[in-house]
């Protein structure tokens, strides 16, 4: 009699088949997409849309220009966190737009 395997979570389980068909940068991608609002906060997460991941560079679109300002000066800041948040150095540099 076989052993019945113990569910497991859709998210790992799409870690895994990333992995299997050498998708892995494409869902690191997609993760770090979705961590954005939870690493730069409420408050800027309403101001900004997370358009795309190229080459290291991340694209954001800000709904106001005194936003993306201020934005530009915490750049490094929010670079560090969510390449930690993440694992590794993934995202070099943001572009806000």
């Amino acid at each position: 009699m076989k052993k019945k395997k113990t569910p497991r979570p859709l998210g790992s389980l799409m870690s895994d088949v990333c992995k299997k068909i050498g998708m892995t940068e494409a869902y690191e991608e997609y993760k770090t997409l979705q961590i954005w609002n939870e690493v730069v906060g409420e408050a800027i997460a309403k101001m900004t849309t997370v358009e795309k991941i190229k080459e290291g560079d991340l694209y954001v679109k800000v709904m106001n220009p005194s936003w993306r300002m201020e934005l530009n000066f915490r750049k490094r800041d929010i670079v560090s966190k969510l390449n930690k948040a993440i694992g590794y150095e993934m995202i070099r540099t943001i572009i806000f737009k």
